[in-house]
């Protein structure tokens, strides 16, 4: 018999392998429009989320006395969203996942304006130091005016308003129904492209973009269901284990080498938000069970 916390660390490496392949397949996916990959990622993404709904809510699941809420949380997450999946498309695969993890570092700042949350000196030098992480891992970009580098950025600032976000609705709204608002939006986002010039895809391509919204949805659930079971700072830092697939599948299926400068920015990054993690810990702070990129 496994433990909780045993339990929470295998569904938290479930979700980091599935998110993992969810990019893959994001990044693989280059020749087929953003909007039909929004769709399939979101249509999808409603099979393994639908068993989430209670069986007494199936008939009434939409209801909400929130939806300002709900449509704000949707928007910046579609905004995150269509911008990982255009980085993950244009950069290296080690960079995109290096640069998502600085959406602590943006959760940080906006927690102080929307949260009225007090943040000390500990995690304002967190905060430093992972922009200077950013800023190691982004000079090829700046140099090459690539704007491409941008985009996990502009990921991370979204993801910092869907975590903002999602810590006022929780107190009140269930998990699953902010989910499920979610992946209808981005399926309807995805459809209204549809003049926009999709590509039929043959048999493989449709199961594997198919795949992507399967992926992102389960990896939800197990993110979730990773943070009920155990403590987050037992599980949170399993996460970073999506850079060593990040490099590994770069090189095996691209070519892609991450550069020096890549790894030690990611680093530092990755060292700032452990210290974050850290110190809302010890202040006890709630931290809400999103997700890396939806």
């Amino acid at each position: 018999m496994f433990t909780k916390n045993q339990l929470g660390i295998l569904y938290m490496f479930l979700a980091v392998c599935t998110f993992s392949v969810m990019d893959l397949l994001v990044k693989w996916s280059g020749e087929y429009p953003t909007g039909e990959v929004l769709f399939f990622r979101g249509f999808f993404g409603l099979l393994p989320t639908f068993f989430l709904i209670p069986k007494n809510k199936l008939k009434t699941f939409y209801k909400t006395s929130r939806p300002k809420e709900h449509l704000f949380r949707c928007l910046m997450g579609l905004i995150a969203l269509i911008a990982i999946v255009i980085a993950l498309r244009k950069l290296p695969l080690a960079v995109v996942v290096s640069l998502s993890f600085a959406a602590p570092l943006f959760i940080t700042i906006l927690s102080i304006f929307l949260l009225s949350e007090k943040v000390g000196l500990f995690r304002w030098g967190a905060v430093l130091i992972g922009f200077i992480g950013v800023i190691v891992i982004s000079e090829p970009g700046f140099d090459e005016m690539n704007v491409y580098y941008l985009l996990p950025l502009i990921f991370c600032i979204g993801m910092a308003f869907v975590t903002i976000t999602i810590r006022k609705l929780s107190t009140s709204e269930p998990i699953w129904l902010i989910s499920i608002f979610f992946t209808i939006t981005i399926s309807i986002a995805g459809l209204l492209t549809i003049s926009m010039g999709w590509k039929m895809p043959d048999l493989k391509d449709f199961i594997l973009l198919a795949l992507i919204g399967v992926t992102g949805g389960s990896a939800n659930l197990f993110l979730t269901q990773s943070y009920k079971l155990s403590e987050v700072s037992l599980v949170a830092p399993l996460k970073y284990l999506s850079l060593v697939f990040a490099v590994f599948f770069g090189y095996l299926i691209w070519n892609e080498i991450p550069t020096f400068k890549t790894l030690i920015g990611a680093s530092l990054v990755i060292f700032a938000s452990l210290i974050i993690f850290r110190r809302e810990i010890y202040h006890k702070e709630k931290i809400p069970s999103t997700t890396r990129h939806e």
